[in-house]
């Protein structure tokens, strides 16, 4: 894989930057790809639209959504973030608390890019925490966060390319230096961005990464990690494989021909009644998608049986219709 390479730029013509952009606005929102060879379309204004149910502005951790059990992510045609190579924070616990992403160096006025295509889902501030932030949504299915910004050169809702600048280095909000704070997001859950971006050699670790069951897979060297549980709840992508496990069939019941003068060799027992409305109590841990499974039937069957609309939170205890 080619590696980006990036030209430094003097931190006096970032004003100048910062008045240019967002760059060329006649880019088309639909991005021409190949899938299986033969030629698709990328809509980037729903990006990722099968797995996320909602978009909205409001909150950079909450991305409610249905998650496959294998789903790809395509990390072809990627661009660094920034073209710096030193960490100075990874993933991980940090000062008694979850530290969700990596602490890149950068001075005040460095810009930094997106890392795909994708559309700009939040432009805000926020004080106590990332300072000045962006949070873009990728085809892929990723949501990057950049935070601790001087400067934000992109809107809510457009458009953006893989290498465009999306903001300027800085030192907002809760932060002691200048740095560049990223994360990367899959349905709001934090991955270590380390597992995909490597900073060092400012190139990504393989051309997909398979997240199944709850593991990120890094598909290139074969490396499997497994994702960090979150307390915190908070991206249609260039070549994405969704592999849903087909529903087992339900063998018929066949009963053997009885006659008026054959007596059964066996006494007959009586018949179980199956109750006209299967329901199912939610346990610990359930989701939707888990209990359509094991009930053989689809997630959209559950959302109507229940009148629920997709991506609904269940809770335990809560009584579901299953058939």
């Amino acid at each position: 894989m080619v590696a980006l390479t990036a030209v430094s730029t003097a931190v006096s013509a970032q004003d100048l930057l910062a008045n240019k952009a967002p760059s060329d606005r006649t880019l088309k929102d639909l991005k021409t790809i190949k899938i299986n060879n033969t030629p698709a379309f990328v809509d980037l204004h729903n990006p990722a639209g099968e797995i996320y149910t909602t978009w909205d502005h409001t909150s950079a951790l909450i991305a409610p959504g249905v998650m496959p059990p294998n789903f790809k992510v395509d990390l072809r045609g990627f661009a660094m973030p920034t073209p710096s190579r030193k960490i100075t924070s990874k993933f991980g616990p940090r000062w008694g608390r979850q530290h969700k992403g990596l602490d890149i160096k950068v001075y005040i006025g460095d810009t930094i890019y997106a890392a795909f295509d994708g559309k700009v889902r939040i432009v805000k501030y926020n004080a106590g925490g990332w300072g000045y932030y962006v949070v873009l949504r990728h085809p892929n299915g990723l949501e990057t966060l950049y935070g601790h910004l001087s400067k934000q050169l992109v809107k809510e809702d457009e458009i953006v390319r893989a290498g465009q600048p999306i903001g300027l280095g800085g030192n907002s909000g809760a932060s002691t230096g200048s740095h560049l704070h990223f994360e990367t997001r899959l349905l709001g859950t934090a991955i270590n961005p380390a597992l995909m971006f490597d900073f060092e050699a400012q190139d990504v670790t393989g051309d997909y990464y398979v997240v199944n069951s709850g593991k990120i897979q890094n598909a290139k060297n074969t490396v499997v990690a497994t994702a960090p549980k979150e307390e915190e709840t908070a991206p249609v992508s260039q070549n994405i494989v969704i592999q849903l496990p087909a529903a087992t069939p339900k063998a018929p019941a066949i009963a053997p021909a009885a006659t008026e003068t054959q007596a059964p060799a066996t006494p007959k027992q009586p018949e179980s009644k199956t109750p006209k409305e299967l329901t199912y109590v939610v346990k610990k841990g359930d989701t939707p998608y888990s209990i359509a499974k094991n009930h053989g039937i689809s997630l959209d069957q559950l959302y109507k049986l229940n009148g629920l609309k997709p991506g609904a939170n269940i809770k335990a205890g809560q009584v579901l219709k299953c058939s």
